[in-house]
């Protein structure tokens, strides 16, 4: 990708972004792949990285988060706690495009999940966005 030289003093400016949509299905007109820009590409990076267990990605043991092990832990306030801090760390250490503004988490007892609602705001643009995924045990 070719990068734009940055005039301003003002370094955290946004750019456009793209990425392969993970379910790889084609276009129908153009049989390309379909291509995720933007809001929706960071969005799925975000859910991909903390979906990711630390030594899953080939040649970057460090790159995820330790949820799935804290999902076998008793669920009470600590564990939420810790679950908040883990995502909130694994965005900040490797999600640079976005600044995480908060995290909550809700218990859904009756189906054995937890709900996470992340806010935050892409780099250089105003508006706060939010993206919301289940965690759950692998069966």
């Amino acid at each position: 990708m070719a990068l734009k030289p940055i005039k301003s003093k003002n370094l955290k400016v946004s750019r456009n972004f793209k990425d392969l949509a993970n379910s790889f299905l084609r276009n129908p007109v153009t049989k390309d792949l379909i291509v995720l820009k933007d809001q929706q590409a960071i969005k799925q990076a975000m859910k991909n990285l903390v979906l990711t267990s630390p030594g899953e990605k080939l040649f970057q043991p460090d790159v995820g988060s330790k949820v799935y092990q804290l999902l076998f832990e008793p669920l009470d306030p600590f564990t939420v706690d810790t679950l908040k801090d883990e995502i909130v760390d694994t965005l900040r250490n490797y999600e640079p495009r976005i600044e995480v503004i908060a995290v909550d988490i809700t218990a859904q007892d009756d189906f054995h999940e937890l709900r996470v609602d992340v806010e935050y705001r892409i780099v250089g643009q105003p508006l706060v966005q939010t993206i919301d995924f289940i965690l759950q045990r692998a069966e």
